[in-house]
């Protein structure tokens, strides 16, 4: 793997990380609004033409899994 690739790599991986922290606190505590700032401005970048540049995968279908992953462990 090139050096760039895994930089990319690294990239997407801490901001999915980060999207997963930002949507458990956003889910227990709906109220504060900063933790759905962080939720949007995650959303937004998953949505960017440079999170395009940095990968493949599909943003959508990475904020659903990860949307989906923090729902079973809030609900747990």
């Amino acid at each position: 793997m090139e050096p760039y690739q895994a930089l990319a790599n690294a990239i997407v991986e801490l901001a999915a990380k980060d999207y997963k922290t930002a949507l458990k606190y956003h889910y227990k505590h709906p109220d504060k609004s900063e933790y759905a700032a962080e939720v949007d401005s995650l959303e937004r970048f998953f949505r960017s033409g440079w999170y395009g540049m940095l990968t493949d995968l599909d943003g959508e279908y990475l904020m659903k899994g990860v949307q989906a992953l923090v729902r079973k462990e809030v609900a747990a």
